[in-house]
């Protein structure tokens, strides 16, 4: 069985916790505690084949940003989460990914766009195409998802197993191939 293990990053109070959690227990906390660090174990199966996903689910807040790089380098997949009712954690996202790139040493990283809190519909501050436009100059997955109702929740870790698979297949680069 493969083991995975999966980064959740994103600005603080995008509901990284509340994704991951409503995953792994299928339940909804209404209350709110700011996270330092909170690691889960789950099994997933996708297509067929079985995987134990390792899920981080990170510190949204600022002074505990210099953690990332150590958690960048030891991911193997990313969920990079902002709340559509906050549009600055929609901007605060992007250089999460350039740091993703910089510690791993390449923009091909299994990495999912994540807009949160599709429930809270009237307050939404970034538009669908928005994040769909984002993830598409990044060349990775997008889905909108609310922990509390749900939507999307299995379907984002299940897309996120399917691209740490494509990414670890090698690149046919026309049949050739160099020896370094």
């Amino acid at each position: 069985m493969r083991e995975f293990k999966v980064v959740v990053l994103g600005s603080g109070g995008v509901g990284k916790s509340a994704l991951t959690v409503q995953f792994v227990t299928g339940t909804f906390a209404e209350k709110y505690d700011p996270t330092i660090e909170d690691f889960y174990r789950k099994e997933i199966e996708v297509d067929g084949a079985p995987s134990i996903l390792e899920i981080l689910d990170t510190a949204g807040t600022e002074q505990f940003a210099s953690m990332r790089d150590l958690y960048i380098k030891n991911g193997q997949g990313f969920i990079l989460v902002y709340s559509l009712v906050n549009a600055q954690s929609f901007h605060d996202i992007k250089p999460m990914r350039e740091q993703i790139c910089r510690v791993k040493g390449t923009d091909r990283v299994p990495i999912i766009l994540v807009g949160n809190k599709v429930d809270l519909e009237s307050e939404r501050e970034v538009r669908t195409p928005e994040g769909a436009s984002l993830a598409n100059n990044w060349g990775c997955p997008f889905l909108e998802t609310s922990a509390k109702s749900k939507r999307n929740v299995d379907e984002l870790f299940t897309e996120i197993v399917r691209e740490m698979n494509y990414m670890a297949q090698p690149q046919n680069n026309g049949g050739c191939c160099r020896i370094l």
